[in-house]
């Protein structure tokens, strides 16, 4: 560097002495050997790349719903008594007609003789305002008594008829409910616990439950389709010459695993509910071992028909932006490109079925989307290249450094 010296003065004047200084930082800042050099460019940042291939997929699409009995079936107690006895186990399987609970029958046996003691008293008056009839009639027609007398009785026959009507209906009342004592499964399936214990008071007020049979075999399986998943679906059953009711259906178990027995559609509501956007749908499916049971989460498998020439791509690829989905596209320039794409609802595993926006042969980035933007430059790496480059580096690092010491 150039020694550069400038006389001192001994001048005390303010302004010859910043004069001074200010010649003198230009006379260092202007010399040749003081110039710094200039920053080193960034390179491009590296971005994982891969090329769109054209492969067959066997599109399907996946729900989540609950699964339910086509009856499950509420045992109430329809009279006010005490538990007697409990004849069922819990959670075991029961015959239609079964008896399952007996309740104290001796109000009602006693109820029902009373009512039984009012129906002979019904029969007992009848009879005798009939036999009054017969023994007026020829009288009346004699003339021999007023003829009220005779329509008084005709009166005491109709009233008598009515009370026994009456009675009848008494008695038949205190036996239905002497009947309802002997409590029994109404239909067949599977009990669950019992809501009471021997000695409890039921049926005060209202009809208490007791327990509650659910069918288990078929069972039902019930979800709501968003209406882009239903068009789509049924699109796609349409092209395929089908029903989107026909389409088979794979039922997927909370721990993943998958139900052998196929199931069908067998239930597609009228309309679109206008709070939630979605459809209510009922799939059924055999049951068996009765493995599965009312209330369970799980989740079906429609399959679609096979795409040819479809294009996959992992779904870590996509920008979503407003609902809308977007790629990075690397040309030949090696400059980035984004471009919106269309992708199908269902995903097949990690990855998505690019319907339209792409082309095989095209490269698109699947790892380092954060450090592109429109028109930048990058350097594309497979993940092939990407390993072998990281493979490259550990081979040249000294020995210690391998293993983590500097």
């Amino acid at each position: 560097m150039q020694e550069i010296r400038v006389r001192r003065t001994t001048s005390r004047n303010p302004g010859v002495q910043t004069g001074l200084a200010l010649l003198t930082t230009a006379l260092m800042l202007g010399a040749p050997g003081c110039k710094k050099p200039a920053p080193a460019a960034l390179p491009p940042p590296v971005v994982q790349v891969m090329e769109v291939t054209a492969t067959n997929v066997a599109r399907s699409i996946e729900f989540i719903g609950q699964l339910d009995s086509p009856q499950n079936v509420e045992v109430r107690a329809r009279v006010e008594a005490f538990v007697k006895e409990v004849l069922f186990t819990e959670g075991t399987n029961v015959v239609q007609d079964q008896p399952l609970f007996r309740l104290d029958e001796q109000p009602f046996e006693q109820q029902l003789a009373a009512a039984n003691g009012m129906l002979a008293e019904a029969k007992a008056a009848l009879n005798k305002y009939e036999k009054d009839v017969a023994r007026l009639q020829p009288l009346a027609e004699k003339k021999a008594i007023p003829q009220q007398d005779l329509d008084n009785a005709v009166a005491s026959v109709a009233v008598g008829q009515a009370n026994l009507l009456s009675a009848e209906a008494r008695v038949k009342s205190a036996e239905l409910n002497l009947g309802y004592c002997d409590v029994r499964a109404p239909v067949s399936g599977m009990i669950g616990a019992r809501q009471v214990s021997v000695g409890s008071l039921v049926g005060k007020g209202e009809p208490t439950l007791l327990a509650t049979i659910s069918q288990l075999d078929p069972i039902w399986f019930y979800c709501a389709i968003s209406e882009v998943d239903y068009l789509h679906a049924q699109r796609t059953a349409n092209a395929a010459g089908r029903q989107i009711g026909e389409l088979p259906v794979t039922l997927i178990l909370a721990d993943g695993s998958e139900h052998p027995e196929p199931g069908d559609w067998v239930f597609l509501d009228r309309a679109v509910d206008v709070t939630t956007g979605t459809i209510r749908a009922r799939a059924q499916f055999s049951n068996p071992n009765k493995l599965l049971r009312p209330g369970m989460f799980a989740r079906i498998r429609i399959s679609l028909r096979t795409g040819a020439g479809s294009i996959l791509v992992p779904e870590r690829a996509l920008a979503e932006l407003q609902g809308r989905y977007f790629v990075w596209i690397v040309g030949a320039d090696q400059k980035a490109t984004q471009r919106p794409v269309q992708v199908a609802p269902a995903r097949i595993g990690a990855d998505v079925v690019v319907l339209e926006g792409l082309k095989p042969g095209e490269r698109i980035v699947v790892e380092g989307l954060q450090k592109v933007h429109e028109g930048s430059v990058v350097q594309p790496m497979t993940s092939a290249q990407l390993a072998a480059a990281a493979a490259a580096a550990q081979a040249g690092k000294p020995a210690g450094t391998a293993h983590g010491k500097e």
